[in-house]
């Protein structure tokens, strides 16, 4: 039966180019009905033969100058060769012959755009979904959210979709796009209503359920976007996205074995992918699984070998058992690929203190301060190994160079006690450890940790007292 219809239409199309080839030719007389001449446009069109296709057009508007429909068919296959102002020019005529055709303003809106007047694109389109309804309403309507986009109107873009689907409530193409803009522009409650609204009229709609779950997860609401993403799941079983959504809920909850069971179950349904695995490793990381952990973490390394923090987070898992060689040695991989990242330089100082590597430690801390001279963290390590090391002098400076860098921090003035001491400079140390007791007596713990010694040093422990005394008193 199809071979028949093929045969038919192919015999058809013959004769047609005939009768048209004898009528260019002038061989007698031609008479050639206006919808033949969209079916011959149609087929050099089809055929990547732009030239003969507007040949066909000329000659059929040449015999049909009050037809719409060739206007907007040649104005089509100008747009093509990006002759736009041409094309224009004709889909002006076509709109005084008929403004009901949809193609008109389509193809308007493409000649705007190309022409870089998105403003006439949008007014055109605003305009024209009231001379619609229906699928042809909707259609402008995405033309109109695809305008907007261009031109970074995205809370419009929102408000085009949110029409396309109060109009036509599982319009599929609308309930995946809206999903986006939804959580771009920020308005989850709208789309919480929305959703609803839909569910209420189409229960069985899984992406509503699931633009439901997202619209909640984007106001913090993760146990109700829990609740839809099951609904969405218990709808369609191998929704994957529901599962991936799902597993970040779980996980921004903190309930790691729940996020590992719905992250497990979007590998068994989609293709290996190296976020789903480093989020595996960050909850196995969390519930201090290191070794499922680094598992993960390495699976995740082999799809994007070049994602440094990937190795980063593997040593991270080694730091915490205290093996710190192989810490080491994947800080390292992690600084072949980004050698001037500061936390991945700190970690690295990290290890080689507890390896009572002094100098190699002073060096990477070094580098973390380069990078972050405002950040006390790297300062308070690099001078407590100093001094740990017995580098007084070296340390003193580097107390004086982190005052400046930070805004003369107190825990920075403690150090500079403990080393004054440490140097013998007693009087000066008592003087400076006055003034930060003043400043700040709870951070004396800070300078005990330091030097635990300094307890043994009774006018330390009196003036401690003193403060002591003063704070119970108030």
């Amino acid at each position: 039966m199809r071979e028949n219809q093929y045969r038919q239409d192919r015999e058809g199309m013959m004769d047609l180019l005939q009768q048209y080839n004898s009528m260019k030719q002038g061989n007698g007389y031609a008479f050639i009905e206006e919808d033949a001449f969209e079916q011959l446009i149609d087929y050099f069109d089809e055929k990547d033969d732009l030239s003969s296709a507007l040949e066909a057009a000329d000659y059929g508007i040449q015999q049909y100058p009050y037809s719409s429909i060739l206007q907007i068919k040649k104005a089509d296959l100008l747009i093509v060769k990006r002759h736009y102002r041409e094309a224009l020019v004709l889909l002006e005529k076509a709109e005084l012959l008929d403004r009901g055709d949809i193609n008109l303003y389509i193809l308007k809106t493409d000649v705007y755009l190309a022409l870089d007047q998105q403003k006439k694109a949008a007014d055109l389109l605003e305009k024209a979904i009231h001379l619609f309804d229906g699928e042809e309403r909707i259609e402008l309507l995405f033309e109109l959210a695809d305008v907007y986009d261009d031109y970074e109107e995205f809370d419009k873009v929102f408000n085009c979709l949110k029409l396309i689907l109060e109009q036509d409530q599982t319009n599929e193409e609308a309930l995946y796009k809206i999903c986006f803009w939804t959580d771009y522009t920020g308005r989850n409650e709208e789309g919480i209503k929305l959703h609803q609204k839909i569910i209420d009229e189409h229960p069985f709609t899984e992406l509503a359920w699931f633009n439901l779950g997202a619209a909640y997860q984007g106001v913090k609401l993760y146990e109700k976007a829990i609740d839809a993403y099951q609904y969405a799941i218990a709808i369609d079983e191998k929704f994957d996205y529901a599962y991936r959504n799902m597993g970040d809920a779980y996980l921004r909850m903190r309930k790691y074995k729940e996020a590992i069971e719905v992250l497990q179950k979007v590998l068994e349904l989609t293709r290996p992918e190296d976020v789903i695995y480093e989020a595996l490793g960050h909850c196995y990381d969390k519930l201090k699984n290191y070794a499922q952990a680094r598992f993960h973490y390495r699976k995740a390394s082999h799809l994007t070998p070049e994602d440094s923090h990937l190795h980063y987070k593997i040593a991270c898992t080694y730091m915490n058992e205290n093996q710190w060689e192989s810490a080491i040695k994947n800080l390292e991989n992690a600084m072949r690929i980004q050698r001037s990242r500061p936390d991945y330089n700190f970690a690295l100082a990290q290890c080689y203190v507890q390896l009572n590597k002094t100098k190699d430690a002073i060096i990477y801390f070094s580098n973390f301060i380069k990078a972050r001279p405002k950040n006390i963290k790297g300062w308070k390590e690099l001078i407590n190994c100093l001094y740990d090391a017995g580098f007084y002098e070296e340390a003193l400076q580097q107390v004086h160079n982190a005052l400046k860098n930070t805004t003369n921090k107190p825990l920075l003035i403690f150090y500079k006690t403990a080393v004054l001491f440490a140097m013998g400079k007693s009087k000066e140390a008592l003087l400076l450890l006055e003034l930060a007791m003043e400043k700040s007596p709870k951070m004396i713990k800070q300078l005990v940790e330091l030097e635990p010694s300094l307890l043994q040093n009774h006018q330390v422990i009196s003036l401690i007292a003193k403060y002591k005394n003063n704070r119970s008193s108030k």
